[in-house]
């Protein structure tokens, strides 16, 4: 098994298959985009399958397909396809942005991915270009759409509100996604952005979300107050059957209980979204280890896994990466 040093066992791999992205959404990256990882450093379909045989082998049941936006990468069905053909069946989903998903949805569905989640943050256009600088809100809705035809519903919407620009609308997304059957969850905004100018201050929290949705809905916490592994707590708007979420990674930190491990697009392997340190994979892969070789690589990068993330101290560095590069 993954086991870090303070007892927790890693089931959830997040597995990111590009660093490219077709938005330039502003609390992520800049106008003008990054400089993306050159083809070589990227794993290879095969390299990617191996790595997460490998995990799986290791005790991981959960594998998400991430980016930047994972639909660029052109070997996606069939990697989602491979990966659920392993023994073990792990359980498979993808984070998108939505943006040509109507097309592949049938075909990923068909290779047995389990769930899609899709980043929307507003539900009107010109918001939606101030945020992502792309006028592209109907390919999203399309996109959705495509997702519940194709059998992946229920489809999770993760929103993060930016304060100034769409902190007003909680209420709306809520009713709308209610509306539609899509199960909502808002994020709260981390230092993960390729600028560093992440502020906590600017930051909505998830105090001022529940507040929000409180004005014109009645929310019930869903089961136990502890919420185990899952990044999200959850609650029952006006008695259910729809649930609404809040990843509170900042305030209300779920560390104590994390269960997962990062893949990067080039072969890093991360414990800790917030890692500053990583264990290349890629090049000891390349250079001809075994796959046992590769478990013990990952079983000894998970050990050293700290025991938060420490955005409260002092000395919190934001990674070097942005979350574009090292996958949702």
């Amino acid at each position: 098994m993954l086991v870090d040093g303070f007892g927790r066992v890693a089931i959830d791999l997040r597995v990111s298959l590009t660093d490219k992205c077709n938005l330039r959404c502003s609390y992520c990256m800049p106008a003008e985009g990054l400089e993306w990882l050159p083809s070589v450093d990227v794993l290879t379909d095969d390299e990617v399958v191996r790595l997460v045989a490998v995990a799986v082998r290791e005790g991981v049941t959960e594998v998400r397909f991430t980016g930047g936006e994972p639909l660029l990468r052109r070997g996606l069905v069939d990697i989602v396809a491979r990966v659920k053909a392993l023994p073990a069946e792990p359980e498979t989903s993808l984070t998108t942005n939505g943006i040509g998903l109507a097309k592949v949805a049938p075909a990923l569905a068909d290779a047995g991915l389990d769930r899609v989640n899709v980043s929307l943050d507003t539900l009107r256009p010109e918001r939606f270009q101030l945020i992502a600088r792309r006028d592209r809100l109907d390919q999203v809705f399309e996109g959705l759409a495509g997702a519940v035809a194709a059998g992946l519903a229920p489809v999770k919407v993760n929103a993060v509100l930016v304060r100034g620009v769409n902190d007003d609308e909680a209420t709306s997304l809520l009713g709308w996604a209610v509306a539609e059957g899509y199960h909502l969850r808002f994020i709260e905004q981390m230092p993960l952005d390729a600028q560093h100018g992440w502020s906590r201050d600017q930051m909505v929290t998830a105090e001022e979300i529940l507040s929000q949705l409180a004005e014109r809905f009645v929310l019930t916490p869903v089961g136990s107050a502890e919420r185990g592994s899952a990044p999200a707590e959850e609650w029952w708007v006006d008695g259910g059957p729809a649930r609404v979420g809040v990843i509170a990674s900042v305030t209300r930190p779920f560390c104590g209980a994390c269960d997962r491990v990062r893949l990067t697009a080039d072969g890093q392997l991360r414990n800790c979204l917030f890692a500053r340190e990583e264990s290349d994979l890629r090049s000891a892969m390349r250079a001809g280890a075994s796959d046992e070789d590769l478990a013990e690589r990952m079983r000894v990068a998970m050990f050293g896994k700290r025991a938060g993330h420490g955005i409260d101290d002092p000395g919190f560095l934001q990674p070097s990466r942005p979350m574009s590069a090292i996958g949702g």
